[in-house]
């Protein structure tokens, strides 16, 4: 097993991990950016329980009460950041307050502490560039903390656009006035997303989704086509198609294995689905 674990000055801090085996219980106190680029972790974030996969990552507010589990017969890597409740506080300051005010008063301690709605994204785009950079410096052991201080800043700015972008956007996408109404949905939508993310290898029924996020059928089969431009059943094919492109190039599974591994019950359907989302089948991507 190697772990890293290092305190910054502001008292954030980074833990760089790989192993199969880890438990860390009751968890709490600052923000957490959990990522895993290998294998899988569980997340049990008060009452919901939640499985990160191979490129996706959580943003976690101070006050959640969560644990992180790891039992694996294969290597486990993960990443996560912890940042002060302080610098995010100061963070959201500087990034919402205009520049006239923020000459007169560079830091407001009255302003309250920023919450989010807490999601499983997949790591992509500038969130993934600058993680995968941070990383090669942490296994570089670099001790330049000025320079992973701007990672952690940048960090912060990549998800702040990423939440405002996505939330915004399926918000904006749903057929109802009330922006409460609206965001609601999107909670318990969200709710659905990660449920599905987190059992994409099981045979998952529909009612099951409805039930774990509090909405009818109809009202999620109806809301969920809108806000993700694409149905549960879809959604979850995407998913399960990705992990199986994952596991072709990082394993040596056979094609037939990784379909059973992933949830598919066909091998030709599988083969058929992967070549219309890739352009290319599972032989020949591997």
């Amino acid at each position: 097993m190697m772990k890293y674990n290092r305190i910054l000055i502001n008292k954030n801090e980074i833990i760089s991990e790989v192993t199969c085996d880890a438990y860390y219980p009751m968890l709490t106190g600052k923000y957490a950016f959990n990522v895993v680029f290998n294998g899988e972790a569980n997340y049990t974030i008060e009452k919901r329980q939640i499985t990160l996969v191979p490129g996706s990552f959580i943003f976690l507010n101070h006050d959640t009460c969560y644990s992180h589990k790891i039992d694996s017969s294969v290597e486990v890597n993960t990443l996560s950041v912890l940042f002060d409740p302080g610098f995010v506080q100061d963070f959201e300051y500087s990034y919402q307050t205009e520049a006239k005010k923020l000459l007169d008063n560079p830091a407001d301690l009255k302003s309250g502490q920023p919450r989010f709605m807490e999601s499983i994204y997949t790591l992509q785009g500038d969130v993934k560039f600058n993680l995968q950079h941070l990383t090669r410096h942490l296994e570089s052991g670099t001790n330049d903390q000025l320079l992973l201080n701007e990672y952690l800043h940048h960090c912060l700015i990549n998800y702040y656009n990423l939440y405002h972008s996505e939330i915004e956007r399926r918000e904006a996408a749903l057929k109802f006035l009330s922006r409460t109404t609206k965001t609601e949905i999107i909670r318990r939508l969200s709710i659905a997303k990660d449920y599905m993310i987190s059992n994409y290898n099981k045979n998952i029924r529909l009612d099951d989704i409805a039930q774990m996020a509090c909405l009818s059928v109809n009202h999620l089969l109806r809301t969920f086509k809108q806000a993700y431009q694409q149905s549960p059943h879809q959604f979850l094919t995407k998913i399960r198609l990705q992990q199986a492109k994952h596991l072709l190039k990082h394993t040596n599974y056979p094609v037939n294995e990784i379909v059973d591994i992933v949830g598919f019950e066909c091998p030709s359907s599988f083969i058929r689905l992967f070549r219309n989302a890739f352009n290319v089948t599972p032989g020949q991507y591997r």
